[in-house]
């Protein structure tokens, strides 16, 4: 029995069964710790109590594996020593570039296509169920051929990437994931991938204790990665969905590939800036570079998950909006900007004075150079943060290719500055690199096309925090 907090009702459709969700939770747990005249103001809201709580279940998800996942990564860097850690981080660098193509760019369109039209879900999940099976197995294919012509004589290289590819093959699973996103339920999930997670976690100090080769660790990311998907299967038929239910057709597919196609070669290009510095590091001088660099970046990028939770859980109401009011809208997308600016901003001032020291307290004496590399890529999340929420405008005013646009010419100024700078500045380069083209793609591009223009001045009223200090002066 599912309990009546988060009961789910199960309806006939077209003879199926299909799940959605009740819109009046109970009052979640954590409203009791509030003030009484903040609870008051809220409690009696059940749909911003629902995305409330969907950010509280993913927060809880991500503190979790920034507090013990940096751990066990800090120990597992410690223990593989800067160039074997350097290869592994490559390897994954390589793996999430593919992993890019594998989604075919379907995560908020799926999500948006069962908020719009929530009568045709289940042949939504499974035409795109297929689709992301199919460029699972093709991108794993080209992964299996391209490394070898990047490394020709490095089996390492190519075991790991092998190995962690695998992943590839069951992206899939995340399709239950954009269902939960879509009904504001990302709790389950959080649950799912907390398990597996835990479980490895441990895995990966008896590896450590043990003295395990590169190799196991490889094959652990892998292992997390299936149960993972497996407990999201089992939970999603727990709550009484069904994925026997699902159907595909060739219309359906037709439709969401119009809409993913510009968002597939999005987040290739995103993939590229995110993870070609990496890449190019490996490339260019070596895997003791990218093991130093790989340091700072997960410092770095540990605070990436903040937007990605508070978008993902508001985006569903900001779809409601839009058809209500335009004005409405867009002062819940200055807000989302606003507040995503000031945190970036809050988080990026003290690591910059603290890099040598976190990064020496942390990883120790011997990934010190990575200090340097932390203080210059930390400001690179106020410009992720920003563009993790526009991402969304260009998904609700269907405008993928225009987000595909600013996202290329990001990609292409990551590429031909990191040409430059890495073989002079190593690391440093690298990182500068990358916050230029961040600051291109997610920031500077918006001026130039009179649609986001808007957008624009929205970004630079956030950065400039100008609402945030008119809202507690008036206060």
């Amino acid at each position: 029995m599912v309990s009546p907090s988060h009961a789910l009702v199960i309806r006939p459709l077209n003879q199926q069964r299909e799940v959605t969700v009740a819109n009046s939770p109970a009052n979640p747990f954590w409203l009791r710790y509030l003030g009484a005249s903040l609870r008051a103001r809220i409690e009696h809201r059940p749909n911003l109590l629902r995305i409330l709580n969907n950010i509280a279940w993913l927060f809880s998800d991500k503190l979790l594996r920034m507090g013990v996942g940096l751990l066990i990564s800090v120990w597992v860097a410690r223990y593989l020593g800067p160039t074997d850690f350097g290869l592994f981080s490559f390897a994954v660098a390589v793996v999430s570039f593919f992993g890019a193509l594998s989604t075919l760019g379907l995560s908020g369109v799926v999500v948006r296509e069962i908020v719009s039209d929530p009568q045709n879900s289940l042949e939504t999940l499974g035409s795109s169920f297929v689709l992301q099976a199919v460029g699972g197995i093709i991108a794993y294919a080209m992964l299996l051929l391209l490394t070898p012509i990047m490394r020709p004589h490095d089996r390492s290289v190519m075991s790991v990437v092998g190995i962690i590819g695998l992943l590839l093959l069951i992206k899939g699973s995340e399709n239950i994931k954009y269902w939960f996103e879509s009904q504001i339920l990302s709790k389950y999930v959080v649950l799912a991938d907390n398990a597996a997670f835990v479980a490895m976690a441990a895995v990966k100090i008896g590896l450590i204790m043990t003295g395990a080769s590169l190799l196991a660790f490889a094959w652990v990311t892998f292992i997390e990665g299936l149960i993972a998907a497996l407990l999201v299967f089992g939970i999603y038929e727990w709550v009484g969905g069904r994925v026997k239910a699902w159907q595909c057709s060739i219309s359906r597919i037709k439709t969401l590939m119009v809409h993913s196609w510009p968002l597939i070669l999005s987040g290739l290009a995103v993939t590229v800036y995110m993870r070609i510095d990496q890449i190019m590091l490996g490339q260019i001088l070596d895997d003791r570079a990218v093991g130093i660099y790989s340091a700072a970046v997960r410092i770095s990028e540990a605070w990436y998950f903040i937007p990605v939770v508070i978008v993902g859980s508001v985006f569903p109401s900001l779809l409601e909006a839009k058809k209500t009011s335009e004005a409405v809208y867009l002062e819940k997308f200055q807000k989302l900007y606003d507040l995503l600016a000031l945190v970036a901003i809050v988080v990026a001032i003290p690591v910059t004075f603290l890099a040598d020291w976190i990064v020496e307290a942390v990883f120790g004496s011997e990934y010190l150079e990575a200090g340097a590399i932390l203080a210059i890529h930390i400001w690179t999340a106020l410009f992720v943060f920003l563009g993790v929420a526009s991402g969304k405008w260009f998904l609700a005013e269907n405008r993928q290719l225009l987000a595909f646009h600013r996202v290329f010419w990001g990609m292409g100024v990551n590429i031909v500055l990191n040409m430059l700078w890495i073989p002079q500045y190593g690391g440093v380069g690298a990182a500068f690199a990358t916050l230029v083209s961040q600051a291109v793609a997610a920031f500077l591009i918006d001026v130039i096309h009179e649609e986001t223009r808007g957008m624009f001045w929205m970004k630079l009223k956030a950065c400039l925090l100008m609402r945030v200090f008119r809202v507690q002066c008036s206060a």
